[in-house]
């Protein structure tokens, strides 16, 4: 299938919902068949996921409470990318910020939209590596993150299992887990 028999043309576009982080956009489409039909979806900008490593065998993980799914969420830090900022940048300052850790370096793991039927996101995936602590965390007023240092043979079980639920971290474990597979 290609671009031109399967793209959508925007007949009309707007804002139907706009709070701090996303909103939902309302468009009027017309599919390739003719037929013309409303299509909503969640706008937000782009966001950074990063996988920190102490040393090969600990990983710094994070606890905080998801609204949504109302429960403490374990996971690794995740965030949102300033405008005109680099991804990596903002993978050095989210894990700044949540963690109180500085990364040696970072390396770039893969791009992905994580949910582009529903949403625009795009999320870039990072390992820091022989991340140590350089200072104090410095959240959003509507972040309370506690940070644990676990072995990464236990986040991967957990990833495997179903214990740890947050996507975004099980993703980046997956794929940390298949980088030397994958060339």
């Amino acid at each position: 299938m290609n671009r031109e028999e399967a793209a959508w043309k925007t007949i009309k576009e707007k804002s139907a919902y706009q709070c701090p982080g996303f909103e939902i956009i309302n468009k009027v489409i017309e599919l390739p068949n003719g037929t013309q039909t409303d299509f909503d979806y969640l706008s937000e900008p782009p966001a950074v996921v990063i996988l920190p490593f102490i040393d090969e065998e600990k990983v710094i993980t994070i606890k905080e409470w998801r609204e949504p799914v109302q429960r403490v969420n374990w996971g690794i830090p995740v965030g949102t990318m300033e405008p005109d900022e680099a991804p990596d940048v903002a993978a050095k300052r989210e894990l700044q910020e949540e963690t109180g850790y500085e990364a040696e370096s970072m390396e770039h793991m893969i791009t992905l939209e994580p949910v582009n039927g529903v949403a625009d996101t795009v999320h870039h995936y990072f390992i820091a590596h022989n991340c140590a602590p350089t200072a104090q965390q410095k959240l959003d007023e509507d972040e309370q993150i506690e940070v644990d240092i676990v072995n990464v043979d236990k986040v991967a079980t957990a990833a495997l299992t179903g214990k740890l639920r947050d996507g975004r971290a099980v993703t980046a474990m997956y794929r940390y887990l298949l980088k030397d597979k994958v060339n």
